[in-house]
């Protein structure tokens, strides 16, 4: 293993190296790149040659997945693990027929440079203002019973 959860930089944004690098594929000759669910930690682990290089923490409920927090080791910083992570994730919940609702400041950014995943996204609960920006959102109307001040 690259190092402990401790040592691993949670991403805050785009401002982090790699945030719009969208590769799913490994070339040929590169080192595998391997996406694994530890569900029982609710994590999405970046495994590259045989090290957990990152990870995505989500938790579920029935079929929409809350993607929370992202988070690299140091030493991996800048290769744009992360977009792949999330790349990988989002097409095997597209896949699921899942939806997601994003919390995460990095996901919902790269959610944003990439509308090729709004369908993805729950419309009801989309987490993260910087992951709907740009789409079309329904509006959601204020009970009649709730008094506004």
């Amino acid at each position: 293993m690259a190092g402990t959860a401790e040592s691993m930089v949670t991403l805050t944004g785009t401002e982090q190296e790699g945030a719009n690098v969208v590769p799913a594929t490994t070339a040929p000759g590169a080192e595998d790149f391997i996406i694994t669910e530890n569900s029982g930690l609710g994590i999405y682990e970046a495994v590259l040659g045989g090290e957990i290089v990152a990870g995505v923490i989500y938790s579920k409920a029935v079929n929409r997945v809350s993607l929370l927090a992202t988070s690299v080791f140091p030493a991996f910083r800048g290769k744009g693990i992360p977009a792949r992570l999330l790349d990988g994730i989002l097409h095997k919940l597209r896949a699921q027929g899942a939806t997601v609702t994003i919390t995460c400041p990095f996901a919902a950014e790269f959610v944003s440079a990439h509308p090729e995943y709004a369908d993805v996204l729950d419309l009801a609960i989309p987490g993260n203002s910087t992951a709907r920006r740009g789409l079309s959102l329904r509006p959601i109307s204020r009970p009649t019973h709730l008094k506004t001040a």
